[in-house]
């Protein structure tokens, strides 16, 4: 039976106006290829409806009640994503031109550096000095998967150790808002929670924290800080680390120590640090996630503290501190750092045009941060229907 048929013959009534269904979501989103994997869906369901596939994609698990807010929360449906970037902070004082709001900006590393982080180690530390002051009670982070080599996947990590042993980086998302009800892990009965995660996953963070309701088993209430990797795609673990690194230039990824963006390019290394592959980051776009392309936020806008490469040397990490919750985060971790002024704070602003310029061609809709935050499923139609990310109709819904 086709979609609209169920809608219209469900339990003999007439569907209430304005119902956005799981199926919509699948078609205008999923099923359309623009999925980015943040998982904010599986958290906004107040029913725990929606799950994780095999495919690593949400799925149905239980019959959806037409509630609409996996529409609402999600970054490529109907939040207007750009609008959660004054959000953070002081709205009054937020920007969104260039790499926006800034309370504090430095080039850091940490020291001693630890073993396997990425860059110069800023979040780890962060991370370990909060747990050790007792001022989170754990970090949602990505640690590689146990049975697929080089694949992330989300954990909380609860003691020094357990970040230290997820230190690194994985360019697969992890749907990490999808494991967000801290089920199966000794917490106190209001936990706070840092979260490490890319500028779509933070977005959907901040705009559930700025409309409670009732979010199921998730717990985004407790998320009390939010740290931004500076990304500007993520990529399908089975088309980047499989099909063009293992099968396609011959990597062993047993053999591998270390993957990387730097300067535009995919860098991968060896165990003893001997690099295997140096290409340009454009020659593995056909295993990036199609989504991302829309995505204009490749700073993080509306995190507390963003943390990436871009604007300083080799072993230094770029921090963006955002919100007085940064600030007091930050205090934290500053006597482990070494601290200076950024070395190349023209290198954000011009990877931060780059990705705008991509965006703005790759969106249907008007980019606006000055409109509401959700954009209604008609309206989405109105502006995607015909163009090449239009939502793919399938003759029947699946639960």
């Amino acid at each position: 039976m086709a979609g609209f048929d169920i809608r219209e013959f469900m339990n003999d009534i007439e569907e209430a106006p304005g119902k956005v269904w799981f199926w919509d979501l699948e078609q205008a989103v999923i099923d359309a290829n623009r999925c980015v994997q943040c998982g904010v869906c599986v958290a906004a369901c107040p029913t725990d409806s929606i799950g994780i596939g095999e495919d690593d994609l949400p799925t149905l698990i239980k019959m959806c009640t037409g509630c609409s807010l996996c529409w609402d929360f999600c970054p490529r449906g109907g939040l207007q994503y750009e609008t959660t970037w004054k959000i953070t902070g002081n709205a009054e004082a937020r920007t969104i031109e260039g790499i926006g709001h800034v309370e504090e900006s430095y080039t850091a590393r940490v020291n001693p550096m630890i073993k396997g982080a990425q860059d110069g180690g800023v979040v780890s530390a962060l991370l370990i000095s909060l747990l050790e002051a007792g001022e989170i009670d754990g970090a949602l982070v990505a640690r590689e998967s146990e049975t697929e080599r080089w694949k992330g996947e989300a954990f909380l990590a609860r003691t020094p150790e357990e970040v230290r042993e997820c230190a690194g980086s994985f360019y697969n998302q992890t749907l990490a808002l999808g494991h967000a009800d801290f089920k199966g892990y000794d917490l106190p009965s209001n936990p706070r929670i840092a979260v490490v995660g890319t500028p779509c996953e933070i977005e959907g963070i901040k705009a559930m924290q700025a409309r409670p309701w009732t979010w199921g088993s998730s717990r985004v209430e407790a998320i009390t800080l939010t740290i931004a990797l500076l990304c500007t795609k993520s990529f399908n673990y089975e088309k980047l680390m499989l099909e063009e690194l293992r099968d396609k230039r011959g990597v062993d990824l047993d053999n591998v120590g270390r993957v990387d963006v730097i300067r535009g390019k995919l860098i991968v290394q060896d165990l003893d640090g001997e690099m295997l592959i140096e290409e340009p980051i454009r020659d593995f776009h056909g295993a990036a996630l199609k989504g991302c392309d829309e995505c204009a936020d490749f700073i993080g806008h509306a995190a507390d503290i963003s943390v990436g490469s871009v604007g300083s040397t080799d072993g230094y990490s770029s921090v963006i501190i955002r919100s007085e919750e940064g600030l007091v985060a930050f205090e934290h971790v500053r006597p482990k750092l070494e601290l200076r002024e950024l070395d190349r704070a023209e290198a954000l602003n011009k990877l931060d045009a780059l990705d705008k310029r991509i965006a703005f061609n790759s969106l249907k809709r008007v980019f606006d941060p000055d409109a509401p935050l959700f954009i209604d499923f008609e309206e989405h139609l109105k502006h995607y229907c015909g163009t090449d990310r239009a939502p793919v109709e399938h003759d029947a819904v699946r639960y």
